[in-house]
């Protein structure tokens, strides 16, 4: 999606937006590319699949804390 239409969907300022999508880029779960003027975002799925996976191993190890937690996946 590209960046201006986050924006517009989310509401935020544009410096909180960049602040978050750094973020997210440098660790692997939205890349960026350049289409002419505009930036475009692309959400990466099985990155963000693995980290919810990841969380429901580690937050719900024990089912009994979790209330019988099942996996994401």
């Amino acid at each position: 999606m590209p960046v201006g239409r986050l924006q517009d969907k989310l509401k935020i300022p544009a410096s909180t937006l960049s602040h978050h999508i750094k973020s997210l880029v440098a660790v692997g779960l939205v890349s960026q590319v350049r289409e002419s003027t505009t930036l475009v975002c692309h959400a990466n799925y099985d990155a963000m699949q693995g980290l919810v996976d990841f969380l429901v191993a580690e937050c719900c190890a024990d089912e009994a804390e979790c209330g019988g937690a099942q996996s994401a996946a």
